[in-house]
């Protein structure tokens, strides 16, 4: 009997893993206010953002150059069959392009971003938390995330709107490319046409969501590696829990992003 009395509640569970998940969204936005504010006072690690910018922004290169063209052949080939229904093939170049910019582009690359960065960030953290790197530099008077989580957030804030571009740029040349030799557009009709087809709020909508997606898969990751427990073990399970939060926290963001840009662009 005394042994039961001690035993906890589904309330009392349920009532600790809400106060958990408050704990962690109140860490998560002070680590997230206090890399943005480390901006505004020295020191400030120019090398080490420089650095992040290579490994975040030139290291993406690839897969966003390989996914982009091929996502703007497919979207080519999935609506090719509908307008040639109507005899409107020439509108696959407004459909492209409008699609590509305004939403796959950035909520693609953001995703693909994600997978490779965020990941990447939290184990590396996560290492230097295991092997007690990270309390080193406390001991040494460095500030850890303004040395570690700072560089990053700036890198992938600032690299991610060009991998966008990018990414958009290379989707329309795949469209073009399977709507020439399927459809038979010449190059003329399609650019004209994705081009004309393209508004500022457009181009704004496609701009402005990967600096805030940029934000945050960097302090996603970084805060799933500095908060890593339980040796190497605690480094993997950051890693899958820092992509799953921040692929899922970029699809909820990205839905109320596009709502007020639409209502925005809409009274304009």
């Amino acid at each position: 009997m005394p042994e039961s009395s001690h035993t906890p509640s589904v309330f009392s569970i349920f009532a600790d893993g809400i106060k958990r998940q408050v704990l962690g969204v109140q860490e998560y936005a002070q680590l997230t206010f206090r890399s943005l504010a480390n901006l505004a006072t020295s020191p400030r690690y120019w090398s080490d953002t420089l650095e992040q910018m290579d490994l975040i922004g030139v290291g993406s290169l690839p897969i966003v150059i390989l996914t982009g063209f091929f996502i703007g052949g497919v979207m080519v080939l999935q609506t090719a069959s509908q307008f040639e229904k109507f005899g409107e093939t020439a509108l696959t170049g407004d459909a492209v392009s409008l699609a590509l910019v305004r939403e796959l582009g950035p909520a693609i690359t953001a995703l693909l971003v994600a997978g490779r960065n965020a990941s990447g960030i939290a184990s590396e953290l996560g290492s230097m938390v295991v092997t007690e790197q990270v309390d080193a530099m406390r001991a040494l008077g460095t500030d850890p995330v303004r040395k570690l989580v700072t560089p990053r957030v700036v890198a992938t804030v600032l690299m991610l709107p060009l991998l966008t571009v990018i990414s958009d740029f290379v989707g329309l040349c795949g469209g073009f490319f399977v709507a020439y030799f399927t459809l038979r557009l010449g190059a003329v009709q399609f650019w004209t046409r994705a081009v004309d087809a393209l508004e500022i709020g457009d181009v704004v909508q496609g701009l402005a969501k990967p600096f805030v997606f940029g934000l945050i898969i960097a302090t996603v990751g970084c805060y799933e590696g500095l908060r890593v427990k339980g040796g190497t073990q605690g480094v993997g399970r950051a890693t899958t829990t820092a992509v799953v939060v921040s692929s899922v926290f970029i699809l909820v963001v990205d839905t109320f992003i596009t709502k007020l840009l639409l209502y925005l662009f809409q009274r304009t």
